[in-house]
């Protein structure tokens, strides 16, 4: 099983690793006011890191929410 995940995680690596490099010419991207000019793969890159903090942290601050409430109704 953990050779798998290692196949698995090798695997996806490729595949980011391509996706950078073919991904390198500039875009220009438009956030609120300011017109941002940056390669297409640092803008992958930010947009899968936004989406994975809001995937983690969104979890994490229900949960804590559900355990006040069970809190309050334990007293």
């Amino acid at each position: 099983m953990e050779r798998t995940k290692l196949i698995f995680m090798v695997i996806l690596g490729i595949l980011g690793l391509i996706i950078i490099l073919q991904n390198t010419e500039p875009v220009e991207t438009r956030i609120l006011f300011a017109t941002l000019k940056m390669p297409r793969a640092i803008l992958l890159f930010g947009t899968f890191a936004i989406g994975f903090a809001v995937g983690v942290l969104v979890p994490l601050i229900l949960i804590k929410k559900d355990r006040r409430i069970e809190g309050q109704r334990e007293e």
